[in-house]
C-alpha cells in the first residue's frame, strides 16, 4: 500500500479463540514499547471480505472495478482479484502490479485523461485494451500508439465539477465530435464512464448522468459503434447506508435506460468502499506543547484560573507518509487513545495533531478533543485504508510503517466458501496462526 510497506512474502495471521483486532493492536503496542516505538498498521482482511459481500448483495448486477491508486497493497490486490473484482490503473506501476498478480488484461481499465505516449504503448504491449479518453488530443495519441484500444468516453458531470472546481471529462455536446473523430481514426469506442462524488447530496446527479450516458449510447449507435459498457464511477463512501441510498436511485434508472435486454454491462469503481475500514494505523506521540489561552484577552502569556490549555501533539507519522490523503482533501477523524490508565471521567482538552516534519503543512488533525497525553502514548486511527493512498509515496520503504495482516477464523471460512484458496487463487499469501 502506498504509504505502507509489504514484505515480499505475505503472511496472514489467523485469529482464533475470540482473539480480536484490539488484542493484536495491544500486542504490537507492547512490542514497540520495548523497541523503537515505530508506527504500524493492522489490516483486517475480513472487513475487506465483508464489504465485498455487501456490494454483491446490494448491487449484484454492477461489477466492481477497484481503483488501485486508492490502496495498492499487494495483499488487497490479491484478495480482490481472487474475488473476481476488476481493476482501474492510472500508471505503469499500477498496471505492472496488477498484471504480476495474474489479473487478465481484459479485467483492467487504464484510466487518466492525459496519458503519456509510453503508457499507451505499454498498454498495447501488455494487452490492456480498455482505455479512458475525453479529448481529441488523447484520441489521436491512442489511435497512433494503440489501434486495438477499446475506449470508454469520460463524460463530465455537474456534481464532479462542483466538488473538484475543474472539469474532468467531455461535455455531452462534444461527445458527437469525439465519436465522429474516433470513427475517422478507426478507433473503437465501447462505452461511457462518469463520476459522481460520494459526497454529492443531489439525488438528481445520477439522473442527469445516466440520461446523458443514454444519449451518448444512441449517438454512438447512429455512427456504427456497438457500445456495451457503462461505468457509473466511484461515488461510494463505504457505508452500507450510502451504498443502499445510491442503489435505490440508480437501480430504476438503469432499468429504464439500460435494461438487461440491452446487453450493456454495468460496472463501477468502488475504491474507498472496499478498503477504508480494513486498515488501522497506530502512531506514537513523540512531542508535545501547551498553549495557554486567556479567555478575556488576546494574549497567551498569563494563566488565569479559568484558562484551559490547548495541546499540540507531534506524532511519528504525518501527511508525508500514512496521512498523505490529507493533502488531497481527505478528512482525518479524531483518533482513539491507547492508554491503559485512561478513565471515563478524565478531562479532555482542545488538541491538534502534527506529523514529525515541523512543516506547517504537516497538520494531520486541526482540532479535536483528547485527554492530556504524554510523550510515548499511542493514538489509534481507524478507517485508514484509503487515507494515505492518493499520491505517490514520498518515503522510502524503510520509513514506512509495517502492515500486519489478520483475518478471523469465521471470515476465513467465508472466504473459502467464496472459492478462495491459498493454493490456487492466492498463491502469494501464507496463513499462520496468530501468536506463533
Amino acid at each position: 500500500m502506498k504509504g505502507f510497506v509489504d514484505a515480499p512474502n505475505y503472511f496472514i495471521e489467523l485469529l482464533e479463540g475470540g482473539t480480536t483486532l484490539d488484542n493484536v493492536i495491544d500486542n504490537h503496542v507492547y512490542e514497540q514499547n520495548l523497541a523503537e516505538k515505530n508506527a504500524f498498521v493492522v489490516a483486517d482482511l475480513g472487513a475487506l471480505m465483508r464489504q465485498h459481500v455487501l456490494w454483491k448483495t446490494t448491487m449484484p448486477l454492477v461489477r466492481p472495478f477497484y481503483p488501485v491508486s486508492c490502496n495498492s497493497s499487494p495483499v488487497v490486490i490479491e484478495v480482490l482479484s481472487a474475488l473476481g473484482v476488476g481493476f482501474v490503473c492510472a500508471n505503469k506501476a499500477e498496471t505492472t502490479l496488477v498484471l504480476n498478480h495474474d489479473v487478465p488484461p481484459e479485467n483492467i481499465i487504464l484510466s487518466g485523461v492525459c496519458k503519456q505516449l509510453s503508457l499507451i504503448k505499454h498498454a498495447a504491449k501488455t494487452g490492456i485494451n480498455y482505455l479512458v479518453c475525453e479529448n481529441e488530443a488523447e484520441l489521436r495519441k491512442i489511435a497512433r500508439a494503440h489501434p486495438e484500444a477499446k475506449l470508454l468516453l469520460q463524460v463530465s458531470t455537474d456534481a464532479q465539477v462542483e466538488e473538484a472546481s475543474v472539469t474532468i471529462g467531455c461535455s455531452l455536446k462534444s461527445c458527437r465530435h469525439l465519436l465522429e473523430m474516433a470513427k475517422e481514426l478507426s478507433v473503437n469506442v465501447v462505452g461511457v464512464t462518469f463520476q459522481v462524488p460520494a459526497s454529492c447530496q443531489d439525488p438528481q446527479a445520477y439522473t442527469h448522468a445516466l440520461s446523458d450516458a443514454r444519449c451518448i449510447f444512441d449517438m454512438a449507435k447512429e455512427l456504427g459503434f456497438d457500445m456495451k459498457i457503462l461505468d457509473i464511477g466511484g461515488g461510494f463512501s463505504g457505508s452500507e447506508f450510502q451504498l443502499k441510498q445510491v442503489n435505490s436511485i440508480v437501480r430504476p434508472l438503469l432499468e429504464a435506460y439500460f435494461p438487461s435486454a440491452s446487453g450493456v454491462s454495468v460496472i463501477a469503481e468502488p475504491g474507498n468502499f472496499f478498503v477504508f475500514s480494513s486498515f488501522t494505523l497506530a502512531v506514537n506521540v513523540i512531542g508535545k506543547k501547551a498553549v495557554y489561552r486567556d479567555l478575556h484577552s488576546s494574549t497567551h502569556d498569563e494563566l488565569t484560573p479559568n484558562d484551559a490549555p490547548e495541546f499540540g501533539y507531534y506524532m511519528n507519522d504525518g501527511v508525508y507518509g500514512s496521512f498523505m490523503g490529507k493533502l488531497f482533501g481527505n478528512v482525518i477523524t479524531t483518533p482513539s487513545v491507547h492508554k491503559l490508565s485512561l478513565t471515563l471521567d478524565e478531562p479532555v482538552f482542545s488538541s491538534s495533531l502534527w506529523g514529525p516534519s515541523c512543516d506547517p503543512l504537516d497538520q494531520v488533525v486541526e482540532h479535536c478533543l483528547l485527554p492530556e497525553l504524554t510523550v510515548g502514548d499511542w493514538l489509534i486511527f481507524s478507517n485508514m485504508g484509503a487515507s494515505g493512498q492518493e499520491g505517490p509515496a514520498t518515503l522510502s520503504d524503510t520509513d514506512q510503517p509495517p502492515v500486519y495482516y489478520t483475518i478471523s477464523t469465521d471470515d476465513w471460512f467465508e472466504m473459502q466458501e467464496a472459492g478462495i484458496s491459498l493454493d490456487d487463487t492466492m498463491k502469494n499469501l501464507s496463513l499462520v496462526q496468530y501468536g506463533l
